[in-house]
């Protein structure tokens, strides 16, 4: 029987295009299969922030950071905590990844047109100790035209490749099965369903109206995490991060659902670490869902108060972007699935940030008009447009009024306005004197040092409660889920791995669906910028891979 192509990649997210973008360097024949229309072309990356983590820039270096290999080698391995036996080839990738960081993916993407807005942003500030979680150094590079903008040179080189014969795009293929020929797995099997004109994002018809059998030399797995199935999130919830929240928003779209690692998993491939997964604590409904139960990201400055749901701060170093993974691990202790920001208008016009292509027109558009606009606004509109609508919010000009906000949106009228009023009075005693034991205030005043945050992200330090500051504002913060940290374990060369440590023929694995690379690159916990850039180095890893085997 002959085969139908030289390589079959399975998910057009951006693993999936870096892959077959290489496949086609190399001259590869390719079948390039997703469930979901050609409107979501690109995946989840479309909607992303675009943000890249790069070690010693020359974004970095014109900001005054000194960055280097072993700072942000120290960094990731001080993050990850890689701590079990199946994190032998999480390890190795870890390595590989902060090299090509801090070596070829910046000048080699360069090279295909993307460029970065000028600022570095500083996420995952960790708050520990110098060998515990966190960036020690602004490292979070935005993609000027953010997730599309990074999508962009992908798809034309895969567009080239089907403009010249090597690929076939097959969209409404949805993959149930991997079998094998002569000890190697050669051929993929699933359904073809209806055609769907939805817009990018939103559900598509699960209609069948055919089947499918395609065969290949080998086969790249790249469809995705478990994120869009919240039953599949609980039950692969790790006891170390208390019960699993009643209530989520979803960061992703439903057809995120992790199907494609259980028939990996079932072709023998080796599923590790599904225990260890990303998921954010600042996640707000969107106002204008795209997808049901659509949640965006708050990305915070280091100001606002953060508050559990019954009003008392979160503690040291649990302050608005440190660390994403051991605030969902306090917030379930408290019995509670959301906590809250209290703020003023004068820390949200200057410190929020929203994550989302959709959510910044101007980077998205790449409108330097629009950058300056944004800048000089007391309120950026897209967060405004939460201000306004957004069934989170609450703005209000006195605090009394903003309590009876806030215990309006819950089941519990659980906010004391005496105990908050207290709360904040003395948080902002601290700001009055050049002095202080207040770590978030330390913090507020050292992330200032830093040029990038001083212009743009972290308000100059004033009393929450000081009218001119106003109007006040609290924010109903949920969990919201995003990405999966396991996958199929694969060796250096994105080739997935059985149980007992050996390759599973024909098969590779790369993006979110290999863990970003080995089975889990990020360990226990990321430092931001890495799950764009972990797609991009594990899919043109089993690209090359993948060309070279099947020469």
């Amino acid at each position: 029987m002959a085969y139908d192509a030289d390589v079959i990649v399975i998910g057009a997210g951006l693993a999936g295009l870096a892959a077959t973008a290489e496949l086609v360097d190399a001259g590869r024949k390719v079948i390039l299969l997703d469930q979901e229309p050609e409107q979501s072309f690109g995946g989840q990356a479309h909607w992303s922030f675009g943000g890249l983590f790069f070690v010693d820039s020359p974004e970095q270096r014109r900001m005054r950071i000194k960055d280097s290999h072993a700072l942000a080698l120290q960094d990731w391995m001080g993050t990850a905590a890689f701590d079990r036996p199946e994190d032998h080839w999480p390890r190795k990738w870890a390595e590989a990844y902060v090299d090509f960081a801090a070596g070829e993916k910046r000048p080699w993407l360069h090279q295909q047109g993307v460029r970065w807005f000028p600022v570095v942003g500083w996420a995952e500030r960790g708050g520990y100790d110098a060998n515990g979680h966190g960036n020690s150094v602004p490292r979070f590079h935005i993609t000027w035209g953010t997730g599309p903008g990074l999508v962009a040179p992908f798809e034309r080189r895969v567009r080239e490749g089907v403009a010249r014969g090597l690929v076939q795009l097959k969209f409404r293929h949805r993959v149930t099965g991997l079998s094998r020929s002569a000890g190697t797995v050669d051929t993929v099997t699933g359904e073809v369903l209806e055609p769907s004109g939805i817009q990018r994002g939103e559900a598509s018809s699960r209609t069948v109206t055919g089947a499918f059998e395609l065969r290949a030399q080998a086969v790249i797995v790249t469809s995705g995490g478990i994120g869009g199935d919240h039953d599949l999130v609980r039950a692969n919830w790790p006891e170390r991060l208390g019960t699993p929240p009643e209530r989520m928003v979803s960061g992703v779209p439903a057809h995120v659902d992790g199907k494609m690692l259980a028939i990996a998993e079932g072709a023998g491939g080796h599923l590790i670490n599904r225990d260890r997964m990303w998921h954010y604590t600042e996640g707000i409904q969107n106002w204008n869902p795209i997808w049901e139960n659509h949640g965006i990201r708050v990305l915070p400055g280091p100001s606002s108060l953060w508050l559990d749901a019954r009003g008392k701060r979160l503690p040291v170093p649990l302050f608005p972007g440190f660390d994403t993974l051991g605030t969902l691990e306090h917030i379930m202790t408290t019995g509670y699935d959301y906590t809250w920001f209290v703020l003023d208008q004068k820390i949200i016009g200057k410190e929020f940030a929203l994550s989302g292509s959709e959510q910044n027109p101007d980077l998205t558009g790449k409108s330097v008009k629009g950058v300056f606009q944004r800048a000089r606004a007391d309120v950026p509109g897209p967060v405004k447009a939460f201000m306004d609508n957004g069934v989170d919010f609450v703005v209000e000009k006195d605090l009394s009024a903003l309590v009876r906000g806030m215990n309006a949106l819950t089941k519990e009228p659980l906010i004391d306005e005496a105990a908050l009023r207290r709360e904040i009075t003395a948080r902002d005693r601290e700001i009055a004197n050049p002095f202080t034991k207040d770590l978030q205030v330390m913090a507020v005043r050292g992330a200032r040092n830093y040029l990038g945050d001083k212009l743009i992200r972290t308000a100059t330090p004033h009393r929450i409660l000081d009218p001119k500051a106003g109007p006040l504002i609290a924010v109903r913060l949920n969990i919201l889920t995003r990405k999966t940290l396991g996958g199929l374990e694969t060796d250096l060369s994105s080739r997935v791995l059985t149980e007992g440590g050996d390759p599973l023929s024909g098969v590779y694995a790369a993006g979110e669906a290999a863990g970003f690379g080995g089975g889990g690159v990020h360990g226990y916990r990321s430092l931001e910028g890495t799950f764009l850039g972990g797609c991009l180095f594990s899919g043109r890893t089993a690209g090359r891979a993948a060309a070279k085997a099947v020469g």
